[in-house]
C-alpha cells in the first residue's frame, strides 16, 4: 500500500491534496520554494494522528516535513515532491495554566500573539516576541529557537521552555524537560530539541515557564542618527552603561524610509538610522533618563514618550519591516549574530558588501543582543547568485567577528551549506550522528539542516 492510501485508510478526511493546500505548502516566508508540490498535508488533530501519520512514514520510508503557520524564514517547513506535510496548526489548544508555578501547558500550533491574551487573563505571560507574532505560532517558535523584540531584557525561546512532547520518526511519544523550574535529570533533551527545526521529532505540546505581567510603566525613546554606524555606537554604549532596556531595535537608513513609506508617514531625515528603544517596569522612568544621556552623548536626536499608545505606534514602524521588505520585491531575509560590541564592525561589514555588489542591504537589528536582519531584495522567485556571493561574504564576516550563521530563523535549505564551516568537521559529524539517533531512517526533513545527513 502506498503512503498516501495508507494515510487516507488510517486518517480520512484530515488528509489533504487539494491544489491549494499542497502548492501552498511548498514555501515559507523565505522567499524559497521546493520544486514541486508534496504528496498530502496531513492535518493533524491530536498527538494520536500524529503518531499514527509517523508510523505509516517510517513503515513506507516516506520524509515527513513538520509545518505549523508556514511563517518560517529559512525553507525548513518548505515540503517537496515525494514527501508528506504533518501539519500542527489544528492542535492549537491551551492545555492548562499555572499561576502559582508560572508554567503553562500548550499544543504547539496556538499563535504566539493569541497565547498572550490568553494568559492575560492570569496576570500572566510568555516572554518570546518575534516580529512575527501575530502569525507565527509557539511550535514554530520553539522549532527555530525565535528569538524577538523583547529578548534584549527576557531572553528568547530557549530561556521560556521548561519541557516539550516529542513524537519520535518511528512514531513513539516522549516527555522531555521537567515541570519544576529546576531539572538536571540526564542530558537536556528539551534544549537540543529547541531549535532543531524539525529535524529530530515532531513536538506536539510544551511546557511554558511564564512571567507575571511586567508592573509599572512603559517608556519608549527613538532616537535618530546620521549614520547607521554611529547608531550601533550609541546602542553598544547602552549595553556597556549596565542599563538593560526591555527593546532595543535598530533600523538602518533604507529600512526605516521603507517603513516609513509603507504606513504612509512622513519620510524620515536622509541618511537616518533609528534606534527604537523601551524600558519597563518600576525604573522604567530613571533607566528612560539614563540611556537618553547616552544617547545624546554618542549623538542621537532623542525622543522620550511615557503614553503607551505613543510607544506601540513608534514600535509599529519597526513591526512593519517585514511587509515593508515584501512591498519592494521578493526578500530573502538573513538572520546572524554578533556579540554586541561588534555591532558597528558589522554594518561597516555590510556597507562594504553593498559597495562590492552593487546591492542595497536594508537592514534591521535586534541591538540588545546582536541579531541583524539584513534584506537582499531581487525580482523573480530565484536568488540571483550576486545575492548569494554577497550572503557568503555577509555569514563570514560574521562569524570572523565572533557571531554565527543564524541568531533565530534556523537553518533550514538556504544556510546548510555553510553550517560545517561554522561548526568544523569533528561538531559537524557528532551533530549528523545525534540526527541519525533521533531518525535512523532519515525520514524527518531530509536536506534541511544537515544537508547530507
Amino acid at each position: 500500500m502506498s503512503a498516501l492510501a495508507a494515510l487516507r485508510d488510517a486518517l480520512g478526511d484530515i488528509v489533504d491534496v487539494s491544489d491549494e493546500t499542497l502548492e501552498t505548502a511548498r514555501a515559507d516566508r523565505s522567499g524559497h520554494r521546493s520544486p514541486g508540490r508534496p504528496i498530502a498535508v496531513v492535518h493533524a488533530r491530536t498527538v494520536d494522528d500524529v503518531q499514527q501519520t509517523m508510523r505509516i512514514a517510517a513503515a513506507t520510508r516516506t520524509p515527513v516535513v513538520v509545518r505549523g503557520a508556514g511563517t518560517g524564514l529559512a525553507g525548513a517547513a518548505n515540503a517537496g515532491p515525494g514527501e508528506i506535510v504533518l501539519s500542527t496548526l489544528r492542535l492549537n489548544r491551551v492545555l492548562e495554566v499555572r499561576p502559582d508555578d508560572l508554567l503553562a501547558v500548550v499544543e504547539p500550533g496556538i499563535l504566539n500573539a493569541d497565547l498572550n491574551a490568553r494568559l492575560a487573563e492570569h496576570g500572566l505571560w510568555w516572554a518570546p516576541d518575534p516580529a512575527s507574532r501575530d502569525i507565527s505560532t509557539v511550535g514554530g517558535n520553539i522549532a527555530t529557537g525565535a528569538g524577538g523584540l523583547l529578548c534584549a531584557k527576557y531572553g528568547v525561546v530557549r530561556d521560556a521552555v521548561l519541557g516539550v512532547d516529542l513524537v519520535l520518526a518511528d512514531g513513539r511519544l516522549l516527555h522531555l524537560g521537567h515541570r519544576s523550574v529546576k531539572g538536571v535529570t540526564g542530558l537536556d533533551l528539551t534544549s537540543l530539541v529547541i531549535g532543531s527545526e524539525g529535524t529530530l521529532g515532531v513536538v506536539v505540546g510544551a511546557t511554558l515557564k511564564l512571567r507575571r505581567i511586567t508592573p509599572g510603566d512603559t517608556c519608549t525613546l527613538t532616537a535618530l542618527f546620521p549614520t547607521v554606524r554611529a547608531a550601533a555606537v550609541g546602542s553598544a554604549a547602552i549595553t556597556a552603561s549596565g542599563v538593560q532596556p526591555a527593546i532595543m531595535e535598530l533600523m538602518d537608513a533604507a529600512a526605516l524610509t521603507a517603513a516609513h513609506d509603507l504606513l504612509d508617514l512622513p519620510a524620515p531625515p536622509v541618511g537616518a538610522s533609528q534606534l527604537t528603544i523601551q524600558t519597563d517596569g518600576p525604573a522604567a522612568a530613571a533607566e528612560a533618563e539614563s540611556i537618553a544621556g547616552t544617547l545624546r552623548a554618542a549623538g542621537g536626536d532623542v525622543i522620550v514618550t511615557t503614553d503607551r499608545a505613543e510607544g506601540e505606534r513608534l514600535l509599529a514602524i519597526r513591526r512593519a519591516m517585514h511587509p515593508a521588505m515584501a512591498a519592494l520585491g521578493t526578500t530573502l531575509i538573513e538572520d546572524i549574530a554578533v556579540p554586541r560590541s561588534a555591532l558597528p564592525d558589522m554594518f561597516d561589514e555590510i556597507a562594504r558588501i553593498e559597495q562590492t555588489y552593487r546591492l542595497a542591504i536594508p537592514t534591521v537589528a535586534h541591538a540588545g543582543d546582536g541579531n541583524l536582519h539584513p534584506n537582499f531584495i531581487f525580482d523573480g522567485d530565484e536568488v540571483p547568485a550576486v545575492v548569494w556571493d554577497a550572503a557568503d561574504e555577509l555569514f563570514r564576516a560574521a562569524v570572523r567577528l565572533g557571531g554565527t550563521l543564524t541568531g533565530e530563523h534556523g537553518i533550514g535549505i538556504l544556510k546548510s551549506r555553510w553550517l560545517a564551516d561554522e561548526l568544523g568537521d569533528d561538531q559537524w559529524e557528532l551533530q549528523r550522528q545525534i540526527k541519525r539517533v533521533f531518525d535512523p531512517l532519515g525520514i524527518l526533513s531530509p536536506g534541511k539542516v544537515f544537508a547530507d545527513a
